[in-house]
């Protein structure tokens, strides 16, 4: 029972290392609600967690939607 808990977390932690960088996201915004301070445009939502993992917990596959920033 031991081994499937472990190999279950590890599964998660390697879904959850290669999620978007919501900072480098184009959709991504800060609200000013204290209680969900991060915010998606393009999936109209906010979150106390970054929306990129709300996104994957809830649809079970990573952002379709990611798009970088251009800076400058």
């Amino acid at each position: 029972m031991m081994l499937a808990k472990k190999i279950e977390l590890n599964a998660e932690r390697k879904q959850t290392s290669c999620l978007p960088d919501c900072l480098k996201c184009k959709h991504f915004y800060v609200t000013y609600d204290p209680k969900f301070p991060r915010g998606c445009r393009v999936y109209r939502f906010k979150s106390n967690r970054p929306p990129s993992r709300v996104v994957l917990e809830s649809s079970g596959s990573h952002c379709q939607l990611f798009l970088k920033k251009e800076i400058g």
